[in-house]
């Protein structure tokens, strides 16, 4: 079938009774998913939430992840597609996007996690992907985050990329994963949190009122197109910080018009590789989609994602020492004005 966007969706099941989504262009031929022949066991996942009372922070216990995938050689790989001697979680000898629910979930029971495959290509990342390939990824999210805001059971989606050994992946094939969280983490409570103070006192919206603040002073800009800017936020907490908003409010990346879609993918690949030509290699990062949460607050909330980086220097990580462990008071090697500019920079 396809998605309200135009991607030809295709609904299949594992061996062990899991999900799994093929996502193709609009225009490719429909797809025959074949089985999955390995067999798998049920999962038993041993998740276990708990609230920590000095904070109010919800807390996930998932202990069955001691037991995942490390970093396998490639020829081992469970993200690429199957052939003879490896069959892997994609039965599929060949794949544009797949998704499947996570053989290792943070959440069992309330909330789902998905991994979400880019490419069969094991050796590319996002950065390699060509803007057509790039879209159809952010169709995929656009679908995942519609179908799992759905659910009762879930309060906020959070679709989001890990890339790089130093970031801690445990696989090296270029994927992200969803969590649809059953609770509002701590981080979007805060951002909330200011956003109600802001409304109260200005009478808008804060995220709105940022990106107008960016776009208008102008020197964290990085680049930007008609639809979407990237700019560092002026109080960027990691060495690398980029932060992508649309010029339109909306919650989700499922609200997003087909324009809008466009112009991310473009906007995203350049930003990734102005990333990778900071130290002329692959920069380490996180990809993090900030969504409004599903049901409260929501209209406090404006869609953006959120890329950031560890590495200080070519050859140095930025670890959290006692300030930003112990008090959660970052305390930053870079100015954002001169990452900004050196990003700039980089697209020239």
């Amino acid at each position: 079938m396809n998605t309200p966007r135009g991607a030809r969706r295709t609904d299949t099941k594992l061996s062990d009774g899991r999900e799994l989504i093929y996502y193709d262009p609009a225009d490719a031929p429909a797809r025959a998913p074949l089985e999955d022949t390995r067999g798998l066991p049920a999962p038993q996942p041993q998740v276990e939430l708990r609230t920590d009372p000095l904070t109010g922070d919800v807390i996930t216990y998932a202990t069955h992840r001691n037991t995942r995938t490390y970093l396998p050689p490639a020829d081992q790989c469970p993200l690429c597609a199957s052939k003879p001697g490896n069959p892997t979680e994609i039965p599929d000898h060949d794949y544009n996007v797949a998704v499947f629910e996570n053989r290792f979930p943070s959440f069992a029971g309330p909330g789902r996690t998905e991994v979400v495959c880019f490419t069969s290509d094991h050796n590319r990342s996002f950065t390699d992907l060509s803007q057509g390939q790039a879209r159809l990824v952010v169709d995929t999210w656009a679908d995942r985050t519609a179908e799992l805001g759905a659910r009762d059971d879930v309060e906020l989606v959070f679709p989001f990329e890990n890339r790089g050994r130093e970031i801690g992946v445990t696989l090296n094939h270029p994927h992200g994963q969803i969590y649809a969280y059953p609770f509002i983490p701590p981080r979007m409570q805060n951002l909330l949190r200011q956003a109600r103070k802001h409304q109260e006192v200005a009478g808008s919206n804060l995220f709105a009122d940022v990106l107008a603040a960016e776009r208008k002073e102008g020197t964290r800009v990085v680049a930007e197109n008609g639809n979407w800017t990237a700019f560092v936020p002026e109080a960027a907490r990691w060495p690398v910080e980029v932060h992508l908003y649309p010029h339109r409010q909306v919650g989700g990346i499922d609200e997003l018009s087909v324009g809008e879609r466009d112009d991310f993918a473009e906007l995203y690949l350049d930003v990734l590789q102005r990333l990778d030509g900071l130290y002329g290699e692959p920069l380490p990062y996180i990809a993090a989609w900030h969504q409004a949460p599903v049901r409260i607050d929501r209209e406090l909330g404006y869609l953006h994602l959120e890329l950031l980086s560890i590495r200080r220097a070519k050859d140095k990580i930025k670890y959290l020492a006692g300030s930003e462990s112990g008090m959660g008071a970052f305390i930053s090697d870079t100015r954002p004005e001169d990452v900004a500019e050196t990003l700039r920079k980089a697209g020239q």
